[in-house]
Order: structure tokens, then sequence, then C-alpha cells
């Protein structure tokens, strides 16, 4: 088998997936993300409608590869009731979000087709 290197990991993806019913909750995990790390992590703007291969309305964290285990780990505990699809960067998007995703709560089927898959 022919390894990836990790080090082609550039940087990770956080979103946040909600609806019209989880919509408030998003916006309190959203003001809690940005009071808690507002300094390391890059917040997206609020879809209210799905964007790019997420079937969902969302809200992207951008994260440092340096930061991924200490958002991550807040993540895994404080998401509450919303879904979040995590992704690394590489030079291979499809990849990252087909292959080498991870998800937090329930996982949902992408729109692949927007990466070209």
């Amino acid at each position: 088998m022919n390894y990836l290197d990790p080090a082609d990991i550039t940087s990770w993806h956080a979103h946040v997936y909600f609806d019209t019913a989880t919509r408030d909750a998003a916006w309190t995990l959203r003001e809690a993300i940005e009071a808690r790390f507002g300094e390391i992590v890059q917040i997206g703007r609020f879809h209210e409608r799905p964007v790019g291969p997420h079937p969902m309305w969302s809200y992207q964290l951008a994260i440092s590869r340096e930061r991924f285990m200490t958002v991550v780990e807040w993540l895994t505990l404080n998401h509450g009731a919303l879904d979040v699809f995590v992704h690394p960067n590489t030079t291979d998007a499809l990849r990252d979000h087909r292959d080498a995703a991870v998800w937090i709560g329930h996982s949902h089927t992408l729109n692949l087709g927007a990466l070209g898959g």
C-alpha cells in the first residue's frame, strides 16, 4: 500500500450543519466558538441554504493543523444535537471530502458532484 504523508494536510475545515429547527442552536454554538477560539479559528458565513457539497445549511470553521486537536476535542464534547463534518485540506478536495473525512454526530450524504466526483 502506498501511504500518504500527513504533512500534505495544510489545514482542516469543520462544517457545522443545521436546519430551521436547529438554527438557534447553531448560532449559539457559533457564538461559543467565537468566544473561545476567535483568535485561532476563522469562522465562515452562516449559510441558510446548502452550499457546495454540503447537503444542509452550514457554517465553516477553518482550523490550522496546530490547533486541530484543541478545537475538534471541544466540538466533540460540545456540539449538542448538531452534526459536524470535519475534513483535511490537501491538494485533492474530492478525496478530502469523500475518503478522509470524519463526522461528529450523524453523517450525511454529500453532493460530491460539486467537487467533480
